[in-house]
């Protein structure tokens, strides 16, 4: 009589299972562990500074500029920022600026436009200047003063339409004779040696009376 062999099938399957789940549980926790470490590792940049631009701007008086910011972070990298981001003009009733960045001149002058996106910002100094200037007053249009005494000239600016405008302080001042007397970019004459010159301002290529300035000795 031949006796029979023990089937082992039934304890290699159950071993093979074991080793199965085990297998699975050891790459789930494998996977969980990747997880954890790529979220640690992957941190989004941190913004750092805000610059905007275009730097120094000049728009005329009713007409539109986009304004862009700019923000770097503390990886090196830089992108333009378009969402979430808090425009201000520091005199609006020079320049306005809307949500989107879009500048707008009021008046003549200059605006600060800031961008602020969270607790950091940037910003730009925008120059409002006129449009359509048929005539430029200096004042006095005569004076007389010793040699290095000053004077202040102011330029008045006259617009289609008949409105004024100081522009003093953005006018080209010229002296016919700087050997006699300079005149600075403000308007501020100084004597230099007796004579005469004729001091002039010039903006948007019109020029002004002559004013005509005596130095003495």
């Amino acid at each position: 009589m031949v006796s029979e062999i023990p089937s082992t099938e039934p304890s290699i399957m159950l071993s093979s299972k074991r080793k199965i789940r085990v297998l699975a549980a050891f790459a789930a926790l494998l996977l969980s562990a990747l997880g954890v470490g790529c979220r640690g590792f992957f941190v989004n940049p941190t913004l750092t500074t805000v610059t905007v631009g275009p730097s120094g701007a000049d728009i005329q008086i009713g007409k539109t500029l986009q304004m862009v910011a700019t923000g770097t972070y503390d990886d090196g990298s830089t992108k333009t920022l378009t969402g979430n981001i808090l425009w201000s003009s520091s005199d609006t009733s020079i320049a306005t600026v809307s949500d989107s960045g879009l500048a707008t001149g009021v008046l003549f002058g200059s605006a600060v436009i800031t961008a602020t996106s969270g607790t950091v910002s940037g910003s730009t100094t925008l120059n409002v200047s006129l449009a359509n200037i048929i005539k430029i007053e200096v004042t006095p249009t005569t004076w007389s003063m010793q040699i290095a005494d000053d004077k202040q000239f102011t330029a008045i600016a006259t617009v289609q339409g008949g409105q004024q405008f100081d522009i003093t302080d953005s006018a080209q001042w010229t002296s016919s004779n700087t050997s006699i007397a300079i005149i600075d970019s403000g308007g501020l004459a100084s004597g230099v040696a007796a004579g005469t010159v004729s001091i002039t301002a010039t903006s948007d290529n019109i020029t002004s009376n002559s004013a005509t300035l005596t130095i003495t000795p």
